[in-house]
């Protein structure tokens, strides 16, 4: 297919969410193999890096989606700082890296690590759509088990779990994944925290706002 590289950037501009293969499939037609598309992706970064554009193709979440270059985000930081301000609180994060670290893991296990009641950051995290019920655990009670969602790598602009850092690359405030992160993302990153491993305070109940 001639055009296959235009079309492909036209869905990419359009597409709010990372966009999938399959769903570029679906749209284009059964013809298209996912190493052309790979291939336009490719030769499309290539020439955004020669026309030194501000803005790449980056795999995020398992799918493709166009993001803006790190150099330009406090740029856009300050453009969304309004709308940035108080997406997650610091006991959101604090929880959210938890989870994301420890998956699958129960909330009585979260509350063990943090040492206060977190189910109301658990469901504020579940309503944002961060976390996600993975099963249940094969202890008495069969408590639910949390993980992180898509919509979390999305955050991060990160392929996939697989390119979370290593905590110890956080504890030193490295950067954390893709280049392209949306400015919201990266202002929510300069506050993540590693997970606490303190097991000793006694639980009680917490009322921090998410």
């Amino acid at each position: 297919m001639d055009n296959l590289k235009p079309i492909v950037e036209a869905l990419l501009f359009a597409s709010e969410k990372p966009l999938l293969f399959s769903r570029i499939k679906d749209v284009i037609g059964d013809k298209v193999s996912q190493a052309n598309v790979r291939k336009c992706i490719d030769e499309l970064n290539a020439l955004y890096r020669s026309n030194g554009h501000s803005f790449s193709i980056s795999e995020v979440a398992g799918g493709y989606q166009i993001r803006t270059l790190p150099e330009y985000h406090p740029y856009l930081k300050k453009l969304h700082e309004k709308r940035s301000e108080g997406i997650l609180s610091n006991a959101a994060l604090e929880t959210l890296s938890i989870i994301a670290y420890k998956q699958p893991i129960t909330r009585a296990e979260i509350d063990s690590i943090r040492g206060v009641d977190s189910s109301a950051i658990v469901r504020g995290l579940m309503e944002k759509k961060l976390i996600r019920i993975t099963g249940r655990a094969e202890v008495p009670g069969r408590p639910l088990l949390h993980g992180t969602s898509n919509n979390f790598l999305e955050l991060l602009g990160l392929s996939s779990l697989k390119d979370l850092p290593k905590i110890e690359e956080v504890q030193a405030g490295l950067p954390i994944g893709q280049p392209g992160r949306p400015a919201e993302a990266e202002a929510e990153r300069a506050q993540t925290q590693a997970p606490k491993a303190d097991t000793t305070v006694e639980a009680k109940e917490e009322t921090t706002n998410i």
